[in-house]
């Protein structure tokens, strides 16, 4: 009968001392996972800053991007009509070498028939 009140007692006891225990445990956890908490807040701020950084950067660079691309195709545009105009005066200047050329061979065979 003994045995059943002290296994009884043991029982309740740790019951009734874990929970002083346990929040004497939180208490004493509770500055440590503070701390940690601000270590880990402290390095989770770090990071949000860098990756905001990171962000201003890139939206900076796009912009930059952006804008280097909208003047490469307005030069571009302005090239266009530039390129035609020199697409037709080569055409003439060809056209017009050959028409020379028939002349100058037309001159020469009269050369050569005046020589015999």
């Amino acid at each position: 009968m003994t045995q059943t009140f002290w296994s009884t007692e043991v029982a309740e006891e740790p019951q009734q001392d874990l929970a002083p225990a346990t929040e004497q445990a939180e208490a004493a956890a509770e500055p440590a996972t503070l701390a940690l908490s601000a270590d880990d807040f402290a390095a989770l701020e770090e990071r949000i800053v860098r990756a905001v950084e990171l962000v201003k950067r890139e939206r900076q660079a796009r912009a930059e991007a952006e804008e280097r691309a909208a003047r490469a195709e307005a030069g571009l545009a302005a090239q266009v009509p530039l390129t035609a105009q020199l697409k037709q005066e080569l055409r003439s200047l060809r056209t017009e070498r050959d028409q020379v050329r028939q002349r100058v061979e037309r001159l020469l065979s009269q050369l050569d028939a005046l020589e015999l």
